[in-house]
C-alpha cells in the first residue's frame, strides 16, 4: 500500500470517529473543495417524487424565458383637428398637381365636360325644382319656395328676386312640371349672363397686347395663364410668359413647365425678386422680339390686404411707364368655390386694379357654380372664360346658354 493510501484509510477512520463522537467535539471545517473552471449555467435537473418507478420519464426542463420588459404607458392620442382655414388657403392646400399635369377629363364634347362639371351645382337646383313643383301651380307660396332655392344655390338674393318676379308674369297661376319649369328658369338665367358672355379678344396691332392676371391666393392664376398660352400659340400668336409671382417658388417652376410645353420664353427672376422691375423686364423683352401677347402672373394676395394691394397697384405703374395704354386686359381670376366671398374679390380688384373682365375656375369642384350669376347681375363685367377641369381645353369662352342650361341639369 503506498503512503497516499494508508493517508486516506486514515483520514476515513478519523471521519468516521468524529461523526459517533456528535455534539462532544466541535465540528471542524471540511477541506475546501478546488475551484472548477467557469463554464456555461447548468440548470439542476429537478428531483423525481419517491415511489416513481424507474420507467417514468423524467419531467422536462421548460425553456428559460427571459421576462418581457415593462413599457411605459402610451399617452391617448386625441383625434386631429386641423385648425380653420381661409377659403383659398384650404383650396391651395387640396389643389396639389404637378405642374401642367392635366387629369382625365369627360368624354364628349364641350357641353358634356361643362355639364358633368357643374353637376354639383345643378343636382342642387334639380332636387329642389323636382319637389318644388311636381304637379303644382305656381303660386305665391311655390314662387317664395323657388326664391328661396334660387338663393341657396348662390344665385344671390338680387338674382333670385328677378328670376321668380319674370316667372310670375308669365307662368302665374299655371300648372308646371319641372322639365317645363328648368327650362324657364334656363331662359331667365341665359338672358341675365348674355350681356357678359364676352371672350377676350386680342388687339394684333399690340406689340405686344399686356395681359395682367390677378387674384387671391390659390385662385388658379398660374394655371390658366398656361391654358390661354397654349390656346394662343395654337391660333397662331406668338405669346411671351412673365412669372411675376416672385414670392412662390414653386409657381415660377410651374409657369416654366407650361413654358416648355407650349414653347413659350418665360422671363423669371430669383424668389423674392421685384415683381415690378420684373413686369417692365418682360415688356421690354416681348417688344424687342415683336410678340403678340405677353401674359403676366402675379402673386396671390388677399383683397383686404392693403400692402399687397399697393405693391400690385406699383406693377399697374411700371407698366404703364413703357406703355401707357398697357395693361390692354386685366384678369380677375375667381375660384368658384369661395362662393359669395367672390362678391368682395371683385368689388375691391375693380376698384384699386380697373379690372376688364374675369375668368371663374374650378366650377367642377364646387356645388355654387351659381355665383357666377349673381356677379353678373351685380357687377356687369365680361366672363370672358371658365374652367372645368385642369386641361388646357377644359378652360373656355363662356356661353351663356350652355351654362344656363347646365346649370339647372338640362340636355
Amino acid at each position: 500500500m503506498t503512503d497516499s493510501e494508508q493517508l486516506e484509510k486514515k483520514r476515513g477512520w478519523f471521519n468516521f470517529w468524529r461523526k459517533g463522537k456528535g455534539q462532544d467535539e466541535p465540528d471542524q471545517p471540511d477541506p475546501t473543495p478546488p475551484e472548477s473552471p467557469p463554464g456555461p449555467d447548468i440548470q439542476p435537473e429537478p428531483e423525481l417524487p419517491p415511489g416513481l418507478p424507474p420507467d417514468v420519464p423524467k419531467p422536462e426542463v421548460p425553456p428559460e424565458v427571459a421576462p418581457e420588459p415593462d413599457l411605459p404607458e402610451q399617452p391617448e392620442i386625441p383625434p386631429e383637428i386641423s385648425p380653420p382655414m381661409e377659403p383659398w388657403a384650404a383650396q391651395e392646400a387640396d389643389h396639389v398637381v404637378e405642374p401642367g399635369a392635366e387629369k382625365p377629363r369627360v368624354e364628349g364634347g364641350w357641353f358634356a365636360r361643362l355639364k358633368s362639371g357643374l353637376a354639383k351645382s345643378s343636382s342642387r337646383l334639380t332636387r329642389g325644382i323636382a319637389d318644388l313643383f311636381t304637379k303644382r301651380k305656381l303660386d305665391d307660396e311655390a314662387l317664395e319656395e323657388l326664391e328661396e332655392l334660387l338663393i341657396t344655390a348662390d344665385l344671390g338674393v338680387a338674382t333670385a328676386a328677378r328670376v321668380t318676379r319674370r316667372l310670375a308674369k308669365s307662368r302665374f297661376g299655371k300648372e308646371a312640371a319641372a322639365e317645363e319649369s328648368k327650362a324657364a328658369l334656363a331662359e331667365e338665367i341665359g338672358e341675365i349672363l348674355e350681356p357678359v358672355a364676352l371672350p377676350l379678344t386680342i388687339d394684333r396691332a399690340c406689340k405686344p397686347f399686356v395681359v395682367l392676371v390677378i387674384g387671391v391666393n390659390g385662385s388658379g392664376k398660374t394655371t390658366t395663364i398656361g391654358k390661354l398660352a397654349k390656346q394662343y400659340k395654337e391660333a397662331g400668336l406668338s405669346v411671351t410668359l412673365a412669372a411675376g409671382d416672385t414670392f412662390r417658388a414653386a409657381a415660377v417652376e410651374q409657369l416654366k413647365v407650361w413654358g416648355q410645353r407650349t414653347a413659350c420664353p418665360v422671363i423669371a427672376r430669383d424668389t423674392g425678386a421685384d415683381a415690378a422691375g420684373l413686369a417692365f423686364d418682360a415688356l421690354a423683352e416681348a417688344k424687342k422680339r415683336g410678340d403678340d401677347v405677353l401674359l403676366i402672373d402675379t402673386a396671390g394676395r388677399l383683397q383686404n390686404k392693403s400692402g399687397l394691394m399697393a405693391e400690385l397697384q406699383k406693377v399697374l405703374r411700371v407698366i404703364k411707364k413703357q406703355d401707357a395704354a398697357a395693361p390692354h386686359a386685366v384678369l380677375l381670376v375667381l375660384d368658384a368655390t369661395v362662393g359669395q366671398n367672390a362678391h368682395s374679390q371683385v368689388e375691391v380688384f375693380r376698384d384699386m386694379c380697373d379690372v376688364t373682365g374675369l375668368v371663374v375656375t374650378k366650377l367642377d369642384g364646387t356645388a355654387r357654380g351659381g355665383v357666377v350669376v349673381a356677379l353678373a347681375e351685380k357687377f356687369g363685367l365680361p366672363v370672358h372664360a371658365i374652367g372645368v377641369g385642369e386641361s388646357a381645353d377644359d378652360l373656355r369662352p363662356f356661353s351663356a346658354q350652355s351654362f344656363a342650361r347646365s346649370l339647372v341639369g338640362l340636355e
